[in-house]
C-alpha cells in the first residue's frame, strides 16, 4: 500500500467505520511503525479525513431545575449536600468521603482529596452555604464527642496513615462532615 491506499483506510475508519479518534491514531501509528521501522519505507503526509473527538459538556442544573429539586428534599444533611454538591462542583463521593479539616471557612474553600484522577483540589465554598455548614459541623461534632464517650468514633484513615498517626482516626478533623446515619464496625479489624 501507498500513501493513497493508507489515506482511503483511515478516511473509511472514520467515514463509514464511524471509529473513535482514538482509534484511528492507533491505526495510523500502527501503520507508520509498519512502514518505518519494520519495512524501512518513508510515507509522505496524509489528507485523510480525521474522526472527530467528542466533546464532553458537564451538564449543569439551571437555578430553576435546582430549585425544584431542593423544593422536594426537606430541610436538613441531604439538602445541604445538593446545594454543596451544585455550589462547590465536587462529584457525589468527593462531598461523602469530606473530612472537616478540609472545610476551610475562613478562606471560602473545600479541599477536595483523590478526586477523579486521585488528584487533590481546591473549590471554593459558596458563603450562602458556610452559615449551614458551619451549624451542621456543630451537630456532627456533638455526635462525634457522644461517640467517643461510648468508646467508638473512629473512622478509616487512608493508605498508612493509621500506622503514621495511630491516634488521627479519633481526631475531630479527620472525621466525616457527613457521617454515617448509624456506626458501622470496620470490615478490616478484628
Amino acid at each position: 500500500m501507498g500513501t493513497t491506499e493508507i489515506e482511503s483506510f483511515l478516511t473509511d475508519l472514520a467515514v463509514r467505520g464511524k471509529v473513535a479518534a482514538s482509534t484511528q491514531n492507533q491505526a495510523l501509528s500502527a501503520l507508520l511503525f509498519l512502514y518505518q521501522q519494520v519495512l524501512h519505507t518513508k510515507l509522505g503526509e496524509f489528507d485523510a479525513v480525521r474522526a472527530k473527538k467528542p466533546r464532553h459538556l458537564p451538564v449543569v442544573l439551571t437555578k430553576s431545575e435546582l430549585q425544584r429539586v431542593l423544593a422536594a428534599v426537606k430541610p436538613g444533611t441531604l439538602s445541604l449536600m445538593i446545594r454543596l454538591l451544585y455550589g462547590t462542583g465536587m462529584r457525589l463521593m468527593e462531598c461523602v468521603r469530606l473530612r472537616v479539616k478540609d472545610v476551610l471557612p475562613e478562606q471560602n474553600q473545600l479541599i477536595v482529596r483523590d478526586g477523579k484522577g486521585f488528584k487533590d483540589r481546591v473549590t471554593m465554598l459558596p458563603t450562602s452555604l458556610k452559615s449551614d455548614l458551619e451549624r451542621h459541623l456543630d451537630r456532627v461534632k456533638l455526635l462525634h464527642e457522644q461517640d467517643l464517650a461510648a468508646g467508638a468514633g473512629e473512622v478509616y484513615l487512608p493508605y498508612a496513615l493509621a500506622r503514621k498517626y495511630p491516634h488521627a482516626a479519633g481526631e475531630w478533623g479527620w472525621q466525616y462532615v457527613f457521617p454515617a446515619e448509624r456506626p458501622s464496625r470496620d470490615p478490616r479489624s478484628k
